[in-house]
């Protein structure tokens, strides 16, 4: 009989969230960035091995809300976690327990969430013993299922989250899988491409601009080359809040915009398997963070 479990993915953020999933499904499903409040949405990863498919909820990390997407991003997380099987609790080996981490832990225990405890980056912990404190610590907060040390970097004991995972795993009710065997995720081509788009910007730009930063797909479409080769038109609006904003994307005389449309360009010729043409354009929309028409039109919304 063929079931599926679904498990989201939780924590603040910057633990290592995205990290995992890609890891775990063995695709770039998430993109990835150091700088926090990077995940907006709920990312699928997908993976199907033999009778059991396992669905992964990457969710945003839990913060302050400071707008109105931000409010959407933290209503999406707790959406995910009520509706999932199971949460995998993603937590920093390296960083003490914070207060929004005892909260959301909080918030399993008035649920009765059944929760798997991952603490990430092991592989930066030089003294291992110390490890055993942290499960001593976490234990004491709540009654985890399980407590597996991990490293989302290197791979260390990422094998026995699935094992973990499978007694979760339930008939959907027709003795099918969820999604077909063959999909790492349910995305939407034209949104993983303007994340790809986004990431680049996130690794390139200033600490706070970035979360003003919003990309679309204006157009995409199949020709060929003068070669009669396989070619991909794609134009990208990238929407930030500020006029001041606009010209350090953009960059001395295009620098920054370039690199980050090089950069993009790269990544998705090596998923297309052909050349890429994208041209990149910069508009403004003052604070539309805060504006729940464009947070919608963005496809940002928790509705």
């Amino acid at each position: 009989m063929k079931t599926n479990v679904f498990a989201a993915i939780a924590g603040k953020a910057n633990t290592g969230k995205s990290t995992l999933m890609n890891l775990l499904v063995g695709d770039k499903v998430a993109i990835v960035s150091e700088k926090p409040q990077t995940t907006r949405t709920r990312i699928r990863g997908i993976i199907t091995r033999g009778e059991v498919q396992y669905v992964f909820i990457d969710t945003p990390g839990f913060h302050r809300a400071k707008n109105r997407l931000s409010e959407h991003m933290v209503k999406q997380a707790r959406s995910e976690i009520a509706g999932a099987d199971v949460v995998l609790l993603t937590v920093d080996g390296v960083k003490k327990i914070s207060q929004s981490e005892k909260t959301l832990i909080d918030n399993f225990r008035v649920l009765g969430t059944d929760v798997i405890l991952l603490i990430n980056k092991v592989d930066l912990i030089k003294d291992k013993t110390k490890i055993l404190g942290l499960i001593e610590e976490y234990s004491l907060l709540y009654e985890f299922r399980e407590i597996i040390p991990i490293s989302a970097k290197t791979g260390v004991n990422t094998e026995k989250i699935l094992s973990a995972l499978e007694k979760y795993a339930k008939d959907s009710g027709n003795g099918e899988h969820y999604f077909p065997d063959n999909l790492s995720t349910d995305q939407a081509e034209e949104v993983w491409l303007a994340e790809i788009v986004r990431e680049k910007l996130l690794h390139s730009m200033f600490e706070e601009i970035p979360h003003g930063i919003a990309v679309e797909i204006e157009s995409m479409e199949e020709t060929t080359t003068n070669g009669g080769k396989p070619l991909i038109e794609i134009s990208v609006v990238i929407v930030c809040e500020k006029a001041s904003h606009k010209g350090m994307i953009i960059g001395k005389q295009g620098a920054n915009l370039k690199k980050t449309g090089s950069e993009a360009r790269l990544e998705i010729e090596g998923y297309f398997g052909c050349k890429v043409n994208m041209k990149l354009w910069v508009k403004v929309k003052e604070n539309w963070r805060n504006k729940e028409a464009l947070i919608a039109d963005f496809g940002l919304n928790s509705d």
